[in-house]
């Protein structure tokens, strides 16, 4: 439930805060396990009452083709609001949310064309096998892409009939709400689509409840184990999108003007903030210099262009708290001796927007940041800083540009820039990550595979891996032999004279 905002809200609320200003949008009322309990109970009867998992593909998707439109109609008001709740700029915002009908239109068009088949069973047997859907299913989203990574999982979840359990991030859960709200208009029965909110206490309740065949949740690695050791022991199906440290290859081949916008978006879009950010950056010695000259110009433009996160000339927007701002600017103080800021590196509490006047000192604005002389050991190389923050590293031949972007635990996202496009798909077959871009990043389709390698996590978002991951399999044999056939061929215990019977 979501409640205006009040200063003194009640201790099971949450205070939802604009990062730009520090204002509080709305208080959301935290599940109880009593709740939980509920609204599981009542997914379940949803289920097993068949109002959706029964209901034929075509009439599913015609509700999905229309929940589809109503949320183009409603992109502009989600836009504001997605800006308000995680202080990205409203220009990434239009951008985001005006694809995002794609997904329910591409998982609406799988329900009219995905087809059962015929199993080549020996005998006179017909063997048809088809896809069920496997009962509530729970979705646990982020913060950083609140109704994207939202989208992403529904979408496919309810195409296969499942009833589906969502508990968005307590920090930015505004827009989930409202797009449930709209599921509802277009045809989503009551009970099918629910959203739990609250923090890791709630997420774990729903996890462990017996009720849930299946767990998907986007976070960080350490969030992903301790919840996929409760969901094993359901025996319960899992997919996460886990951590990522995504390396950027740059060959000295590469158009640079190409590759340092590139490679600015890659690791400066949503303040840094996804697990497919750009954070170390490999460069060929021979271009280092040249690069980076035209590199630091593009992230001093970033820097100088940062304003009101709602002013459509803005460049980049906050972080998502404060406790996150601390977090990352503790990292880069902890940076080794060796290290080098060349831009960036402190908060800007202290400082108003050169763009249009904006205050920062209200919000958690961390700027550009990158830096040097960063070893493959270093905390800033190993670990996801979710910020705003490179490190940039040289490499002298292609050996060596490999083994660099393979030094990591994580294996999300990469990208590679290079005009060779030998080089390209070799390098591309050789870097241990599930998303590989060349020359471009962080593109993403309704119909292509997204997931990770390595501490990465499991499983894949998008495409019919997604809608299968969200179905299982059912293989339904019937005899069709004639009566007369089946009386004098599959009497197992017919005679007694030794002679051979089909078995299986």
């Amino acid at each position: 439930m979501i409640k205006p905002y009040d200063l003194n809200h009640a201790a099971d609320e949450i205070p939802v805060i604009n990062p730009a200003t520090g204002e509080g949008l709305a208080n959301v009322v935290s599940s109880s396990s009593k709740l939980v309990e509920d609204t599981i109970n009542t997914a379940q009867k949803a289920y097993t009452s068949g109002v959706w998992s029964k209901a034929s593909p075509l009439s599913r998707s015609k509700v999905l083709s229309k929940l589809a439109r109503l949320l183009e109609a409603k992109i502009p008001e989600l836009a504001l609001l997605e800006t308000a709740q995680t202080g990205r700029t409203i220009r990434e915002m239009n951008a985001q949310l005006g694809r995002l009908p794609e997904w329910l239109d591409y998982f609406a068009a799988v329900l009219r064309t995905h087809q059962a088949f015929v199993a080549p069973t020996q005998g006179k047997l017909l063997n048809y096998v088809e896809r069920v859907p496997l009962g509530v299913v729970a979705q646990i989203t982020p913060f950083n892409h609140p109704l994207l990574i939202a989208i992403k999982k529904i979408a496919p979840a309810l195409a296969a009939g499942n009833s589906v359990i969502v508990k968005p991030s307590e920090l930015a859960p505004l827009t989930v709400y409202k797009f449930v709200e709209m599921a509802q208009e277009a045809g989503v029965p009551p009970g099918v689509l629910s959203v739990l909110p609250g923090g890791h206490q709630t997420g774990q309740d729903i996890v462990r409840n017996p009720l849930i065949r299946k767990v998907d949740i986007t976070a960080g690695t350490s969030t992903g184990r301790q919840l996929g050791s409760i969901v094993g022991a359901n025996l319960s199906r899992y997919t996460a999108e886990l951590g990522g440290k995504a390396p950027i290859i740059v060959f000295e081949d590469a158009d640079l003007v190409s590759a340092v916008n590139g490679v600015a978006f890659a690791s400066f879009v949503a303040s840094g903030q996804t697990c497919v950010s750009g954070t170390r950056i490999l460069l060929h010695s021979t271009i280092y210099e040249e690069f980076m000259d035209k590199f630091l110009t593009k992230v001093n433009f970033i820097r100088n262009g940062m304003g009101n996160p709602s002013n459509p000339a803005s460049t980049m927007g906050t972080v998502i708290s404060t406790k996150h701002l601390e977090r990352i600017d503790a990292m880069v103080k902890r940076a080794p001796a060796n290290a080098k800021i060349l831009t960036g590196g402190e908060p800007l509490g202290n400082h108003a927007s050169t763009l249009d006047g904006f205050d920062f000192s209200k919000g958690s604005f961390y700027p550009p940041t990158v830096i040097t002389g960063v070893s493959i050991e270093d905390e800033l190389w190993q670990e996801e800083v979710f910020g705003p923050v490179v490190v940039v590293k040289t490499f002298e031949n292609e050996a060596d540009g490999i083994a660099l972007a393979n030094a990591s635990k994580y294996g999300l996202g990469a990208g590679i820039w290079t005009l060779d496009i030998s080089r390209a798909h070799r390098v591309a077959a050789a870097i241990e990550s599930g998303l590989c871009w060349v020359n471009t990043h962080h593109r993403n389709d309704p119909s292509s595979p997204w997931g990770g390698m390595k501490e990465s996590g499991i499983g894949r978002e998008n495409g019919l891996e997604a809608f299968e991951a969200y179905t299982q399999s059912k293989s339904t044999i019937v005899n069709i032999a004639s009566v007369e056939e089946t009386r004098k061929n599959d009497d197992w215990f017919g005679s007694n004279d030794g002679s051979a019977r089909r078995y299986g």
